[in-house]
């Protein structure tokens, strides 16, 4: 029953063979991942993915195989488990009018906000479903999950669905990037190459035409002539958004950092959330337990690197102007303060924006970020990547 997995890997570019194929047969015959979801998932990847650049194409299939699973009634579920209902269902979105939430209003700033969820915490004694006060699910509280509130605090949710939260009180797994995308078109590595400059290094293992030519005809015989290859010496540091609101603009990053990878030799890059605070990652999969520290990056790369931040820069202000605004951890200090001392050590700097420029204005965000980066701030398209290119080269 699992040929067509099987089949969808290897189309997906999955190097799997036919041996690790059967050993994940054997192993689901063992009972090592009986009617527990997360633990087939991670066994099949264990069993198929010998390298962590396929992870990505592996979840692609993953998903595109056992599409429709979580359609399956729940009813149907319990009669062959004993498992609780609510671990296997959700309660249903209480849907509200656009007169029902203009009615519900902001408990006044973050700082009342924080102050009145520890109230809670502390009142509250069990679960609470619907309402407007206790942190529960489906009401319209400004703590818990699957409600509606313009400035709530997120807990017990798998994914953002308002993008109103101003803080999220839950872990989240986020998915690198995957930098071997093929790119559809060829228009972001063209408009990168205005960011070069050439340089001859390394071994000298290049036919020089124009030299051994020269050579021969001064002495006589063939002489011929080598040299290093000319490459881009453009140090490029790269630092990408990743979660919540940009999830919508995954396949466009991807486009761009493959676009990236290719063109630039020295390239380096880590993911932060939302904003650049004290810790940045390069592996999704670790990013509480292997963070590099941003003065770390600081100090490690010098005012000669090109630093290009993207993101959508839609956050709750408070992420950017205070100190504990952070959406998924309390920050020392404010998101503005790291961004500022990123802009001191790198001149060339420039943030490349996937939301429409027709929207910014819409997002006080967006404009905090601007004015930060002296609106050094160019949208995620042909025409602005290729200005963002210029202003790196002035």
């Amino acid at each position: 029953m699992f040929v067509p997995f099987f089949d969808t890997l290897r189309r997906a570019g999955v190097p799997v063979s036919l041996r690790e194929y059967l050993t994940f047969l054997e192993a689901l015959r063992a009972g090592l991942a009986t009617y527990d979801v997360e633990a087939f998932y991670y066994l099949a990847r264990s069993a198929m993915v010998k390298d962590e650049r396929h992870v990505d194409l592996f979840d692609r299939a993953f998903a595109h195989c056992f599409k429709g699973l979580e359609d399956i009634a729940p009813e149907q579920v319990l009669e062959s488990m004993d498992l609780p209902a609510d671990w296997l269902t959700k309660m249903a979105e209480k849907h509200l009018s656009a007169e029902e939430k203009a009615e519900i209003e902001a408990m006044g700033g973050f700082d009342k906000l924080m102050e009145t969820l520890r109230e809670r915490l502390k009142e509250q004694q069990g679960r609470h479903q619907g309402g407007n006060k206790w942190i529960g699910t489906a009401g319209a509280s400004p703590f818990g999950a699957y409600g509606y509130n313009p400035e709530g605090v997120r807990i017990g949710q798998d994914k953002s669905r308002h993008q109103r939260a101003v803080k999220v009180w839950d872990k989240r797994a986020f998915r690198d990037f995957d930098d071997s995308v093929e790119i559809g078109t060829r228009n972001i590595k063209v408009a990168l190459k205005r960011l070069r400059k050439w340089a001859r290094d390394g071994a000298a293992d290049e036919l020089d035409l124009p030299g051994t030519i020269r050579a021969t005809a001064e002495h006589g015989y063939l002489d011929v002539k080598t040299r290093p290859e000319r490459r881009n010496a453009v140090k490029v540091l790269l630092f990408l958004d990743v979660g919540g609101s940009m999830d919508a603009h995954v396949k466009v990053v991807e486009e761009l950092f493959s676009a990236a990878r290719a063109e630039f030799k020295h390239l380096e890059h880590f993911y932060f959330h939302n904003c650049l605070y004290e810790g940045v990652w390069r592996d999704n999969r670790r990013r509480w337990d292997a963070q590099t520290g941003t003065d770390e990056v600081l100090r490690t790369y010098g005012g000669d690197w090109k630093c290009i931040f993207v993101g959508d820069a839609s956050m709750s202000p408070y992420e950017i102007a205070m100190p504990g605004g952070a959406n998924e951890h309390w920050n020392a200090e404010s998101g503005q303060v790291w961004l500022d001392r990123a802009r001191a050590q790198w001149p060339d700097h420039l943030w490349i924006n996937p939301v429409p420029r027709k929207y910014w204005d819409y997002t006080q965000s967006i404009g905090m970020i601007r004015e930060i980066f002296d609106d050094r701030m160019v949208p995620m398209t042909l025409e602005g990547i290729d200005a963002g290119m210029r202003m790196l080269t002035r």
